[in-house]
């Protein structure tokens, strides 16, 4: 069984801690993929002090070199897009073509970030004072801490580390714990594309611990996070409080509104595009349709029409059009606001309970 490891200093590592997490194929739950070990406080560390050590001369390398370690990053990224789509879909569970969408969208992050390698552009200001010349440069924060969902392992972690190493920052990334092998996959790739050892470390391990000892270091001079709204707040708070640069990406509740001129087939289908789409597990999914009274019975009954024609199962099906929950902890998730809707008022049309078969 595959073990994890992290990748701190430019070395692939195990671990010491003896807590685990098993990384579990959603669709066929006896597929067990491999073990993650949830790092320690101390590991996180090291990771931070590498970055930190890193940041010098990666700051110093030319930005035009910079983008182009980010250039072969993508281009690594297209060659390798089919088996990352199929570990993506194994770990996470989205259709395969949901994976390939979202590699598809990698790629092309990665390669505008390589090309804003050299639009890292300042200002020159008009002084007030004959002998003086006033500009501005952009500067790198130094060591950045990059914490990531597990609903798109791959888009997210690229869409943030991409970026923050063109800008010359080093990065200390910590994914989610149930999407080890897609965020162990990435850091391979860009470490094949050339980063230096130090400037990308990889720390796999909870939020409690490891994501609480990077916010926390003094050295973390920035930090970028997608994930839920309570850990979101918790987090800007702690960050925000020493000084440091934070940005949260959090849930989002996110309504269709249905006017009675509206092309009503387009409508159903962008709404359930909107709603069953990665399974409803996207933070901007469609969690509620507002619709005139006048189209909403027959919006209502097409609505339930497509849910019910919608195949679902295992993502590696190419004929699958949406796949499990990630896991137990999620499903439940679901259930708990189906019951609260249903608590609510809410009439239960289709659905509603574990699919069989």
């Amino acid at each position: 069984m595959t073990i994890y490891h992290n990748f701190i200093n430019g070395e692939w590592t195990e671990s010491a801690s003896e807590k685990t997490v098993r990384n579990i194929n959603p669709a066929n739950i006896k597929d067990i993929i491999g073990t993650i070990k949830l790092s320690t406080r101390d590991e996180a560390q090291k990771a931070v002090e590498s970055a930190y050590n890193a940041f010098k001369a990666w700051k110093n390398t030319p930005a035009p070199t910079r983008g182009r370690i980010i250039a072969k990053f993508a281009r690594l990224l297209e060659d390798n897009k089919e088996e990352l789509s199929k570990i993506l879909t194994r770990e996470e569970g989205k259709t395969l073509a949901e994976s390939r969408g979202e590699l598809s969208r990698s790629i092309n992050v990665a390669e505008f970030c390589a090309g804003e390698a050299r639009r890292l552009n300042g200002e020159t200001i008009q002084s007030e004072l004959p002998s003086n010349f006033a500009y501005t440069i952009k500067e790198p924060h130094g060591v950045v801490a990059i914490i990531t969902p597990w609903n798109f392992p791959v888009a997210i972690p690229v869409w943030k580390i991409a970026p923050a190493l063109v800008a010359g920052n080093t990065v200390v990334f910590k994914p989610a714990e149930i999407t080890p092998a897609t965020a162990v996959r990435i850091c391979e790739l860009f470490e094949e594309a050339g980063v230096p050892r130090g400037v990308l470390n990889l720390i796999l391990g909870s939020g409690s611990e490891v994501g609480d000892e990077i916010a926390n270091h003094p050295a973390v001079k920035a930090i970028s996070f997608t994930g839920s709204t309570e850990i979101g707040l918790k987090l800007y708070q702690q960050v925000a409080g020493r000084g440091a640069k934070v940005q949260c990406e959090m849930g989002g509740k996110n309504p269709v509104v249905v006017m009675e001129d509206c092309d009503l087939d387009l409508a159903v289908e962008s709404t359930a595009q909107g709603a069953f789409g990665s399974t409803g597990q996207r933070c901007t999914a469609t969690s509620r349709a507002v619709v005139v009274d006048k189209i909403a019975d027959e919006f209502v009954k097409k609505i339930v029409a497509k849910a019910k024609a919608m195949r679902t199962g295992d993502g590696a099906d190419e004929h699958t059009e949406m796949g499990p929950s990630v896991d137990e902890k999620q499903f439940k998730t679901v259930v708990k606001y189906i019951n609260i809707g249903r608590e609510d008022g809410a009439e239960m049309l289709t659905g509603g309970k574990r699919a069989e078969g």
